[in-house]
């Protein structure tokens, strides 16, 4: 289960939240698994064009910290790490959706989306 807050007290819900998602990866770590389920490192990492190495693993262990992320470790050779979304995770990801249609919205009102090729990628922007 989730451990202690990193920080705190907190003084209202979206306080808490924040500390929770706070990072550039965090919330689109939480879609990438929501859309695509149980992901391998590499496979996330290949869904995140330009998250670095250290930041999807400090991302990663902070989520699985505070109860967002399960991951999962094969003892087998070679090792396999898979992750995959808590219920916690999923209602979180459930709770950014309404955030996210604010966003795509903001994106088209100024002009500001992004062309990517692949489309699987420019629908969750």
């Amino acid at each position: 289960m989730a451990t202690a807050a990193r920080r705190g007290p907190y003084f209202c819900g979206i306080d808490a939240a924040m500390d929770v998602v706070a990072g550039k990866w965090k919330s689109l770590i939480l879609w990438e698994l929501h859309h695509h389920g149980t992901r391998r490192f590499a496979e996330l990492r290949r869904g995140l064009p330009g998250v670095s190495e250290k930041m999807m693993i400090q991302h990663l262990r902070e989520m699985e910290e505070d109860g967002l992320v399960h991951r999962e470790v094969y003892r087998e050779v070679p090792p396999k790490v898979e992750y995959s979304l808590t219920e916690h995770g999923v209602s979180l990801n459930a709770a950014l959706a309404s955030l996210g249609e604010w966003g795509s919205e903001r994106m088209r009102r100024i002009g500001a989306e992004k062309i990517v090729a692949d489309s699987d990628t420019t629908a969750r922007r």
